[in-house]
């Protein structure tokens, strides 16, 4: 009995624990507001022409970030990044132009989704290769296993003497 209402109390107390743990997470961080990267200054007048930039800058990656888009991140070198794609649309250049020129100036790793090139195919047939060896293993190591019967191979005339001699209890 004693037992039961131990277990029944450090139930009671792990529940009473994760709600606590909720409720002080959900007080926490009732109050934090979603930073908007693209400050008001930046915006274009343009709305097609923001759009766009809007568009570009969702696709290319923070260099300090690392995993946040230009479009979401609050450093300032990708502020400096969002003026030039936008300073780059109103001279302009297309969609292509602006990102060829962040790619050559930082690199295929500026965009969040490498192209499909020489350079990244490896990239991009990785899974594919591991789905098909994955498959190929699993399908080969079935077929192997099921086709094997067990072979029973006849004693020999030592190993009956044997067998015969442990039966009698010799």
């Amino acid at each position: 009995m004693m037992s039961l209402l131990k277990n029944l109390c450090s139930r009671s107390f792990c529940i009473l624990l994760i709600a606590v743990s909720i409720a002080a997470g959900s007080i926490l961080t009732a109050n934090v507001q979603k930073a908007w990267a693209v400050n008001p200054d930046e915006v274009l007048a343009d709305p097609v022409l923001e759009k766009r930039a809007r568009d570009l800058s969702a696709g290319l990656r923070c260099m300090v970030c690392q995993n946040q888009s230009i479009d979401d991140s609050d450093a300032d070198l990708a502020r400096d990044l969002r003026l030039l794609v936008r300073e780059r649309l109103v001279q302009g250049d297309s969609d292509e132009q602006v990102i060829d020129f962040l790619v050559s100036r930082y690199g295929e790793f500026v965009l969040l989704k490498p192209r499909l090139d020489k350079q990244t195919i490896i990239l991009w047939s990785f899974p594919v290769i591991i789905l098909i060896i994955g498959i190929s293993t699993i399908w080969f190591s079935r077929r192997k296993a099921g086709s094997t019967e067990p072979q029973i191979v006849p004693l020999n005339d030592e190993e009956k003497q044997r067998l015969q001699n442990l039966l009698d209890g010799k």
